[in-house]
């Protein structure tokens, strides 16, 4: 290496700086606040020819970083075909099944040229509030096929060297039910894309092309070396692990995750060969999306290796299109976020035999997202599209977070204030449920209770969850946390989904209430080793009950 490790570093944070002024951006600007508040996007550089990810924002979802790598190689593809790239082009697409994750997400894709040649590519998604399809905000538990999930945009340009094309926006807002929310995120995304433009001409004018060039190659292989050489230090060996899905909306059958890991040396080998065939409903996903989870579960377990594509480098994938993991168009893949939770937990499992020291055990599992729709008395559509918080899983360094978000995101829970704020709801109940930790010697962190009131006249109600009925598990003699649990008004009382975990268009009136109990975090070890100050600190704070206890 000739770059020197001073400016080496130098280099890593101007870059990783661009990333997150990105992020900042498209946060205080978007109109959406699934965007906004809790900050369901990402942004970064990628390469040239490969389109692999160099450098990610720091405040993003770690889940775009390994699918937004197939998103512009996407890209790339497309413009070699077309043989018409230029200088200010602007890319727009959301397709699931050639860049990743759901038609929910938009992604905004654009070169950088220095001097007539091209040097990285620049890119944005963001989870739009509604695309269209059979249900507001998208999570259509009952869909068959995407085209009942929502708008699907193959990679065309928003913008052609420059010039703006309003026919492409016209198209996009024409089949929302929130097309002024959709022009807000747009814009966000485009004013993301224009301030790291000027911040890589900044960059490079102060450091030149060639030493940039060559920082951005070295942290690559950095990340690629770290990575083989943890690998290296775990025992060669064969392991496997399996969990499940509720079912696919459309039947109540279960869905099996399966993951068998070999390590050989400096090589890790994920092979989901044995995982169920693609199902009816939405909880398929593509080939880059089941990627890129196996690239976040591998972040939580290395925290250290730098966060670009030479952490895959010693990874091989086995991923057959036989399985709901590697499916094409037209199978429905919206409700991705469940299945790829899942496909965290299995990893996660396994490694807790592979290096328990590493591993914690699953996190609550399911996102739990919940849409509430309907028109205010002036007669204009409100949306509300939201994800819950849950447990997550207790690990060897102590107990797992009390009410966090999934580990797929660094998102946040969109604050109870700005849901009341934005819709005609109220929450009656925004707690900590007792009891819902896996016991352990470190116990898994508790789940929440939100208790829901509607205050306009009616709405309908979709919810699209999961780990209703089996419960995410503890590792190394851990217990399990509890079941998810969902409830809505049914004559005199209170009734849960025939299918547990889902529920297609109930309608509600004002005054009527939604309560939503979320799963704990499983435990770590066995619970006879959890000391008798730790148990009774827990009863003390209220996370278990002297029964649990």
């Amino acid at each position: 290496m000739s770059i020197d490790p001073v400016t080496l570093a130098v280099l890593k944070g101007r870059l990783e700086q661009i990333a997150d002024e990105m992020d900042a951006t498209l946060f205080r600007s978007a109109f959406n606040p699934i965007i906004a508040e809790a900050h369901d996007a990402s942004h970064g550089l990628y390469h040239a020819t490969s389109g692999e990810t160099l450098i990610q924002g720091k405040a993003g979802l770690p889940i775009f970083v390994g699918a937004m790598a197939f998103a512009v190689k996407a890209v790339i593809d497309k413009a070699a075909r077309d043989g018409d790239l230029a200088d200010g082009d602007v890319y727009i697409f959301n397709d699931p099944y050639d860049g990743g994750t759901h038609l929910s997400d938009f992604k905004l894709v654009r070169p950088y040229f220095r001097q007539g040649k091209l040097f990285c590519w620049l890119a944005s998604v963001g989870h739009w509030h509604d695309v269209g399809g059979n249900v507001p905000g998208n999570y259509n538990p009952v869909a068959t096929e995407c085209f009942q999930e929502g708008m699907l945009i193959p990679p065309v340009k928003l913008y052609a060297a420059g010039q703006y094309r309003p026919d492409i926006v016209a198209i996009l807002q024409s089949n929302s039910r929130l097309p002024g929310s959709l022009y807000g995120d747009l814009n966000g995304q485009v004013n993301a894309l224009d301030l790291g433009i000027r911040r890589l001409d900044a960059l490079l004018a102060d450091y030149g092309d060639a030493v940039v060039a060559e920082g951005l190659a070295e942290l690559r292989d950095r990340a690629a070396r770290l990575m083989r050489a943890r690998l290296a230090d775990l025992p060669d060996g064969r392991w496997s692990a399996e969990d499940i899905l509720d079912n696919d909306g459309i039947s109540d059958r279960k869905l099996t995750i399966a993951l068998d890991v070999e390590i050989a040396g400096e090589t890790l080998t994920l092979d989901f060969s044995r995982s169920s065939a693609p199902c009816a409903g939405p909880l398929n996903i593509s080939y880059a999306t089941a990627v890129a989870s196996c690239y976040v579960a591998l972040k939580h377990l290395f925290p250290d290796v730098p966060a670009n594509a030479g952490v895959l480098d010693p990874i091989r994938f086995v991923i057959p299109d036989t399985t709901l993991l590697n499916v094409k168009a037209p199978k429905p893949v919206g409700g991705y976020t469940e299945t790829i939770l899942r496909v965290i937990d299995v990893v996660f499992q396994v490694f807790s035999r592979i290096a328990p020291e590493r591993a914690p055990a699953p996190a609550y599992g399911t996102i739990n997202a919940l849409s509430l729709a309907g028109h205010r008395k002036d007669g204009q559509r409100w949306v509300m599209f939201s994800f819950f918080g849950g447990g997550h899983g207790a690990h060897a360094g102590g107990d797992g977070l009390n009410h966090g978000n999934a580990p797929i995101s660094t998102a946040t829970i969109p604050p109870l204030e700005i849901l009341e704020a934005a819709y005609p709801v109220m929450f009656r109940q925004w707690a900590l449920r007792p009891d819902s930790g896996g016991a352990g010697k470190h116990r898994g962190g508790l789940g929440a209770v939100y208790e829901i009131e509607l205050l306009e006249e009616e709405a309908q109600v979709f919810l699209f969850g999961e780990r209703g009925t089996a419960a995410p598990p503890g590792v190394l003699g851990g217990g399990a946390a509890a079941r998810n649990r969902f409830f809505y008004p049914d004559g005199e009382g209170m009734a849960e989904p025939a299918l547990v975990s889902k529920l297609n268009g109930l309608k509600i009136s004002r005054g009527q209430r939604l309560r939503l109990e979320t799963p704990g975090g499983g435990g770590w070890g066995s619970p006879a080793e959890r000391s008798e100050a730790a148990v009774a600190r827990d009863r003390a704070l209220g996370y278990v009950t002297k029964v649990q206890a």
